[in-house]
């Protein structure tokens, strides 16, 4: 065989492996695109699915907080928030409401203070029944009227005994509302057979459960805990006091 014979040989099997290399290569490419392209679609899909739930997710969050905000009366430029976690079937919580509930529409009308109310339902828990809980709503129930202050006065003022659940008689709320003028209307009465507010009573609840107080009336000035210490018992001047130090 001559020398051309030979190097024409050679050069065919190298061009044979050449091109064999470039199939290889050409291969390992598409899988690679093909991977690639799953990766982008899996991620794709993926951060759709992302969005959605942090969309979901945020949705149910925000519902949840709203639905645990408390009952905001007077200014909210007021340079002090008081923060009063009360029970209508409470003795204390109708104690300090009969005792103070003047000096802090007083505050807030002179707009040195913002109240908020957080209905919990610590009686229904120790005791059998539902008041505590009916009696919530129904206060939020009158919010919606327009009328929370008249007929959160009123339920205390006509707070029954502790174990006595006479709040929990829809007839003893939707009689009570009859004093106050313009609340004994057909959606205040739906709202109220209903349990409309239930959930938000039960949010709320939840949020004193894990607030860490244990018991009602809990009464925070701007964070601080002013009604519990026995040894320098809050009075309504005091309470003028505190808040004037604050504006």
């Amino acid at each position: 065989m001559s020398q051309k014979n030979r190097e024409g040989k050679r050069t065919a099997r190298e061009r044979l492996r050449e091109e064999l290399q470039r199939q290889k290569t050409a291969q390992r490419r598409g899988r690679a695109l093909k991977m690639g392209l799953a990766c982008v679609l899996v991620l794709g899909v993926a951060a759709v699915a992302g969005v959605f739930l942090v969309n979901r997710g945020g949705g149910e969050s925000t519902e949840s907080r709203s639905s645990a905000k408390p009952i905001s009366m007077g200014s909210a430029s007021a340079a002090s928030r008081l923060s009063i976690y009360e029970d209508f079937r409470c003795p204390a919580c109708g104690q300090f409401e009969n005792q103070f509930s003047d000096t802090i529409r007083e505050l807030a009308e002179a707009g040195e203070l913002r109240t908020e109310y957080h209905l919990v339902t610590l009686i229904d828990s120790n005791m059998p029944g539902t008041g505590s809980k009916k009696a919530a709503n129904a206060a939020y129930c009158a919010k919606d009227e327009g009328k929370f202050p008249e007929y959160h006065d009123v339920l205390y003022r006509n707070q029954p005994q502790e174990q006595d659940d006479a709040f929990g008689k829809t007839s003893t709320l939707l009689g009570l509302a009859k004093k106050v003028p313009g609340l004994s209307g057909s959606s205040f009465t739906s709202c109220v057979e209903e349990g409309r507010h239930n959930s938000t009573v039960e949010e709320s609840d939840k949020a004193f459960g894990e607030s860490g107080h244990q018991s009602t009336p809990t009464v925070l000035l701007d964070g601080e805990d002013i009604y519990g210490n026995q040894q320098e018992p809050l009075t309504p001047q005091r309470l003028k006091e505190l808040v004037a130090g604050k504006n």
